[in-house]
């Protein structure tokens, strides 16, 4: 005998209720459902006692890829209805489909997303033909409302329809293939009993003529059938993860006004509508919007519901349906409760996701149609081994202690920093149900205590199931979701430095190599040198003084200070410019400078090569000034240069030809990589460099003229402002030794009013006398 198919919309009550029916009906051996074939032999924990929504997640991990995928099941899934009437009427029962790791899904995360859009012009047809806005109104119109009779045949014609008019992609066309050899295998098994073949609509025709047409598919020993006469299940490469568990689900996730793209919008509403029928889900939706509104304050009186109620029966009768769909009860609310002018169409004409600022009453009619549901699994589900090693943990530390919990961990003690660990690697998932309200925000922040808080939230049995794809235990499952957040991530600096931060606080035990990797290859992309040398600061800072999170001497830091001074030098070395001075590029070589001297052994670049390229830079007219500077003053730092060269006093003499604001800001980019060594011997007798560089800098700047200096002293105070108040001191005493006098050095650095505006007033002051003796008129005293 050969198969029934039945194609069908995914959760859709009058789909589920004809599978039931021809179930029913047909007593068919063979049950093929679309579905992961790699469940088939834990069907039975489907079918344990879940409360719906549940969905099958599947994970696949290798070294090239990652990929999940959901496969949703409700009430009024036809898959579930023909999964549960199937087993009730003694058929054996089978998912066909690949699995959710195979090449066939790249491009989905959920197996039941038959993508509407790839038939779209087939649908348009239909929905002007039919006078509805969008192809849920079409569905409803031509299915979910109308009398049972004749169900299979308007479904056939309907998929006929929207499938020649689309061409399926390879992946759709690989499926096929499979689910054919499933229903031919099946065909065989099943001798002169009738086998029934539950798919998605779009797949129905194909299938009815592949599997009619004998032809094998695919290639390979996929498609082979095994020694028990059933196509093989094609298994996971070697070296792969890959893995399915159940997890609980949620009518949010399942509608399509959150951004659900496959099956039925309003889960709650079909909820109803499988449970009690258009009619009663007509008369509840009316209702509970209603009950909704009023708990929020706004005003919806008796004579409101009654005109609801009209206008809602007055749409089904005009559009000629036998039964109130969705789209008239929610049409005639809108026209009774709504009276303001609305400036975006109402999201059921479509399937656009709610925005901000939508009209009340709307955001209510459409929650009400949601539902709030969310399912629960039963005990004896098999869960991953990262749930048990999480119940462990968190019992072991004490973190489980209820939802209203509160913990005050103590990061200097080796307890409170394994707990705050624990509570980080949850964070890291995603795993909601503890939140830290206080803590180090950043890896140097002088902060050694953590507050955090325990609460009740929906939807964490779900993602610590989920979550089970990185990795058995907890300290590998973080290490796996870093790894990937760091690779999948922008190529930006506060991106990098939150995934840096996290793995601090995750703690080294159990990162990977290909983290470490990953955290490298990703500072060797960072296009700005001031944002990158924010990271490699901390990371340095983290290296050498932590002595809070572990991570001093750590492979981690040092993986990334490698690749982030490699980096800066490179991007330093290219960088073009105008004027000015970017204190954030200065900071970055102050960190490069600091990684040389102070990690070498971290480094692939010498200490040689590094004072080379700064000496360049240093030497390159092309180079912004400040950075010239700053790398004349790394090239000091790293080791003198001999000769005149390296001479600090006749860089000065060179750069001052430029002008006063070239000169500022050079020395603001030396000031600021090697003030100790051009300052160290102000006012001592052994350190000539100092003194002579002093000694210039006076001399060239009294040589100005008033209005050069007046244009150049803003650069050049900034330039100086990288001088702390000690040695500012040390350097006002010398520069009243040069002038004989003798005082208090501290005098010259406290003025009553800001220095720039004293030189501008002594220069009006002078620019008036001069007019006045011109004139040969005398001020007035």
């Amino acid at each position: 005998m050969s198969a029934v198919f039945l194609g069908v919309r995914h959760h859709s009550p009058a789909c589920a209720r004809l599978v039931e029916r021809t179930i029913g009906e047909l007593r068919p051996a063979q049950v093929l459902i679309e579905g992961p074939a790699e469940m088939n032999g834990r069907l039975d924990e489907l079918l344990l006692g879940h409360e719906l929504p549940v969905a099958v997640f599947s994970h696949y991990r290798d070294e090239e890829r990652a990929a999940t995928s959901w496969a949703p099941l409700c009430d009024y899934s036809p898959e579930w209805v023909a999964l549960r009437a199937g087993r009730a009427a003694g058929a054996e029962v089978r998912f066909i489909d690949l699995p959710a790791w195979h090449p066939a899904f790249a491009e989905r995360t959920n197996r039941y997303a038959d993508a509407e859009a790839r038939y779209a012009e087939a649908t348009e047809r239909l929905c002007r033909h039919f006078a509805v806005d969008s192809s849920d109104a079409l569905w409803d119109r031509l299915f979910e409302v109308e009398p049972a009779e004749g169900l299979t045949e308007r479904l056939d014609a309907y998929f006929a329809l929207v499938r020649g008019d689309a061409e399926a992609d390879a992946g759709d066309r690989a499926r096929e293939t499979y689910m054919a050899a499933w229903v031919r295998a099946a065909v065989d098994a099943a001798g002169d009993r009738p086998v029934l073949v539950v798919t998605g609509g779009f797949h129905q025709p194909a299938l009815r003529a592949l599997a009619g047409s004998g032809e094998p598919g695919g290639s390979g020993d996929d498609w082979e059938r095994g020694e028990d006469g059933w196509p093989r299940v094609p298994a996971p490469p070697d070296g792969a993860m890959a893995g399915s568990f159940l997890v609980p689900y949620s009518f949010r996730q399942l509608d399509a006004f959150a951004g659900y793209q496959s099956g039925m919008p309003s889960p709650g509403y079909y909820q109803r509508v499988w449970e009690a029928g258009p009619e009663a889900a007509a008369d509840g939706l009316l209702r509970v919007v209603v009950e909704r509104l009023r708990a929020r304050k706004f005003p919806v009186s008796t004579a409101d519901l009654i005109a609801a109620r009209s206008l809602a029966q007055g749409l089904t009768a005009l559009r000629g349906h036998p039964r109130p769909a969705r789209i008239d009860v929610l049409d005639g609310l809108a026209g009774a409760l709504i009276t303001d002018d609305l400036d975006r169409p109402l999201p059921w004409t479509g399937r656009d996701t709610m925005t901000a600022g939508a009209h009340p009453a709307v955001v209510e009619m459409v929650a009400a149609c949601g539902g709030d549901r969310t399912g629960r699994l039963h005990p004896g589900t098999p869960a991953p081994p990262l749930v048990h090693d999480v119940a462990a943990q968190l019992a072991g530390l004490a973190l489980d202690g209820g939802p209203e919990a509160t913990y005050r961990l103590d990061l200097t003690d080796a307890a409170g920093l394994e707990r705050s660990r624990t509570l980080h690697r949850l964070r890291v998932l995603g795993i909601p149900g503890h939140v830290r309200t206080a803590g180090p925000a950043h890896g140097v922040d002088p902060v050694f205590t953590e507050r955090w808080e325990a609460r009740s939230v929906a939807g964490r049995e779900a993602a610590l199931v989920e979550a089970g794809a990185y990795g058995a235990t907890l300290a590998e499952a973080a290490a796996v979701a870093l790894t990937e957040r760091t690779r999948a991530g922008s190529a930006e600096a506060d991106h990098l430095a939150g995934a840096l931060f996290d793995a601090v606080l995750c703690g080294t035990d159990g990162l990977s190599d290909q983290l470490l990797g990953e955290l490298a290859t990703r500072v060797r992309e960072l296009p700005m040198p001031g944002p990158l040398g924010e990271v490699l600061a901390t990371a340095l800072g983290l290296w050498r003084h932590d002595r809070v999170f572990g991570m001093a001497r750590g492979p981690l830091l040092g993986t990334v200070i490698d690749g982030s001074t490699e980096r800066l030098l490179w991007l330093l070395e290219g960088a073009r410019g105008s004027s000015g001075v970017d204190l954030p590029r200065l900071r970055a070589v102050v960190a490069v400078r600091d990684a040389v001297l102070h990690a070498p052994e971290l480094l692939s670049l010498a200490r040689e090569t590094a004072a080379g390229i700064a000496w360049r830079i240093a030497g390159d007219p092309e180079a912004p000034i400040d950075l010239r500077g700053a790398a004349f003053g790394l090239r000091r730092s790293l080791g003198q240069v001999p000769g005149a060269a390296g001479d600090p006093a006749e860089a000065v003499r060179t750069v001052a030809r430029a002008g006063t604001d070239a000169l500022g800001d050079w020395l603001a980019g030396l000031f600021a990589l090697a003030r100790d060594e051009v300052t160290g011997a102000v006012g001592s007798d052994d350190g000539e460099g100092a003194e002579s560089l002093i000694d210039v800098l006076d001399g060239l700047v009294c040589a100005l003229p008033d209005d050069e200096f007046l244009s150049g002293l803003p650069a050049l105070r900034q330039a100086f402002a990288f001088f702390p108040p000690r040695e500012r001191d040390r350097i006002a005493g010398r520069l009243l030794e040069r002038r004989g006098v003798r005082g208090s050095s501290r005098s010259l650095l406290r003025t009553t009013a800001d220095p720039l505006l004293i030189a501008r007033a002594r220069a009006l002051e002078e620019s008036v006398s001069r007019l006045l003796d011109r004139y040969e008129l005398e001020a007035t005293p």
